[in-house]
């Protein structure tokens, strides 16, 4: 278990602490310092969040375990630097109904050459979808995009990866989250050799041409390893070259009502499924394809085609199967490209396991 840095609100000395500390006695002024637990953490950033709280203990017990100034590991009992540990609850059985998370990213690069028009209203789409139609709480929706007035509500590079880590956070059997990203994406060359086509499929953060990208690999870190058993997460990828972007073992092709699981995995390379839940991902486009807008819907708003195909499909069939909802997706998206365009768009699903996409039911399995 590794361990944490905090510093001492009476001399500001640093004390390495284990992950579930919520206070400690400071080994040099003997100052006791409270530290906020997890979501307390992320909800400064991110508002309220339906997570429960740990209560801080604020009193200091005798029989506290010792902990004392770092060398990356915890010391040895016998120190005068101390902590309180978090309560764990008895063991339960997971509810049928957990709690649910989603984080929505639209990046427009407004004032940039690379403009897009529809990713804003993507967001706004599937925030009604989520919350008007699905039952999401709406304090549990997270919200990136350039219209934001909160600073860490930018899609920027840090900002995702750290809206990322907070969707995972503390993630629990019964929990569903969601990933809905749309803007532009990418590929670049694979150097860990994880890849069958040789390219590690990314998103692009805003700042992206100074910051860099965000590749597959840390959003399959980030969002799809730490997934317990029990837990799912449905991502919505609305961007070019996306059909692998959070890199899932498994990629489902159809034809028709025919389709096949084709397996990604290398045997040389890292793990890429869950920690026993599922994640399943619908893009926009296979990983060599790029992906359009249109304005389909409206004459005023612009909107991303998959994203656009992808609601309006469950606001029309609420008992769709995981196939129909890809069928009828692929189906809408040619009706939705503009007239002079030669762009070939296919949705992608993928999956960290395999199952009968005809038979199981989109709507029922987001729930539980």
């Amino acid at each position: 278990m590794t361990s944490r840095v905090e510093r001492c609100s009476g001399c500001g000395r640093q004390l390495w602490l284990p992950p579930q500390a919520v206070a400690a006695r400071c080994y040099a002024c003997r100052s006791v310092t409270s530290f906020p637990s997890s979501s307390q953490r992320w909800a400064q950033v991110y508002g309220s969040v339906s997570q429960p709280h740990h209560n801080v203990v604020t009193t200091v017990p005798s029989n506290y375990v010792a902990a004392g100034p770092g060398n990356g590991k915890y010391p040895r009992q016998g120190c005068n630097n101390y902590y309180i540990d978090q309560p764990r609850p008895a063991w339960s059985p997971p509810p049928v109904y957990g709690r649910k998370k989603a984080l929505l990213c639209g990046v427009t690069y407004n004032d940039t050459n690379y403009m897009l028009t529809g990713s804003i209203n993507d967001v706004k789409s599937m925030w009604f979808l989520l919350v008007r139609m699905l039952g999401f709480p709406s304090d549990c929706v997270v919200i990136l995009t350039e219209e934001e007035k909160n600073p860490y509500r930018i899609p920027t590079k840090q900002n995702i990866r750290t809206a990322m880590r907070w969707l995972a956070q503390d993630c629990q059997p019964g929990d569903s989250l969601v990933f809905h990203y749309s803007g532009h994406g990418s590929r670049q060359k694979d150097y860990n050799k994880d890849e069958l086509d040789g390219f590690d499929e990314t998103i692009c953060p805003l700042d992206h041409e100074t910051e860099g990208p965000i590749i597959d690999d840390e959003i399959n870190a980030t969002i799809v390893r730490p997934l317990p058993c029990g837990a799912k997460l449905h991502a919505i990828i609305d961007s070019c070259y996306s059909g692998t972007v959070l890199d899932l073992p498994f990629v489902c092709k159809i034809n028709s009502e025919e389709y096949k699981w084709e397996d990604q995995r290398i045997p040389t390379a890292c793990y890429k499924g869950t920690s026993g839940g599922i994640a399943l991902s619908f893009s926009a486009c296979s990983d060599n394809q790029t992906s359009a807008s249109t304005s389909a819907f409206s004459v005023k708003d612009v909107t991303g085609a998959m994203t656009s195909s992808f609601i309006q499909a469950v606001k029309n069939e609420p008992c769709l199967t995981y196939g129909r909802l890809l069928t009828a997706m692929g189906d809408a998206i040619p009706s939705l490209m503009p007239n002079d365009t030669d762009v070939i768009q296919e949705p992608q699903l993928s999956a960290s396991e395999t199952f009968d996409i005809f038979t199981k039911q989109f709507i029922r399995h987001f729930h539980n």
